[in-house]
């Protein structure tokens, strides 16, 4: 389920995004189809917010061993958060297209044998007053901190996954609000 309160542009909701309306434009790619970095000067400023998750799906046995630290290489957890919020500070140098903004917060929260034994999950919330969205940040600090995870179990679990990456609310800017139940 998604809810949107805010204006009826495109991107208010990621499953309308997906329909072959006519009104939707790819905004990153210019009638020649050449890509370009979008113009935001003539957006506001504002406050924004966006969160995003990742799970990593491992055994109930690595999760003990994640909780209690006792991996190998150290304290996975406390490096996966580091990780992950370098990954949002760096997120402009790694997505060609964009923008660099002045993040004012980043979290990165791990949830171990949530919601299940053996599943790690991994949410991430960034902010910045600027005149474009975080939700790439947020999309990238959950995505470094699972990848970080997953470097740190894989001398004892090299058949974990990561899934389910999804921006899953995201506040300011034109559109407004937008969450989605995960």
């Amino acid at each position: 389920m998604t809810t949107n309160t805010g204006g009826d542009g495109p991107g208010n909701d990621p499953d309308a995004e997906r329909s072959d309306a006519p009104d939707q434009v790819l905004t990153h790619v210019r009638a020649d189809g050449s890509a370009h970095m979008v113009d935001v000067s003539a957006k506001e400023v504002t406050s924004r917010t966006a969160r995003a998750v990742a799970r990593l799906s491992t055994s109930a046995e690595v999760t003990a061993l994640l909780g209690a630290g006792e991996l190998p290489k150290g304290d996975a957890l406390a490096t996966a958060r580091l990780a992950g919020i370098m990954g949002a500070k760096k997120t402009s140098e790694l997505i060609p297209l964009c923008h660099p903004l002045p993040l004012s917060k980043v979290t990165v929260d791990i949830d171990v044998d949530d919601p299940a034994p053996g599943q790690v999950m991994i949410t991430a919330e960034v902010k910045t007053t600027s005149r474009t969205g975080v939700e790439m940040e947020a999309l990238t600090a959950a995505s470094i901190a699972a990848l970080t995870l997953y470097d740190m179990i894989k001398a004892v679990d090299r058949a974990a996954v990561i899934t389910d990456q999804k921006v899953v609310a995201k506040s300011g800017g034109r559109s407004g609000e937008w969450e989605r139940e995960y």
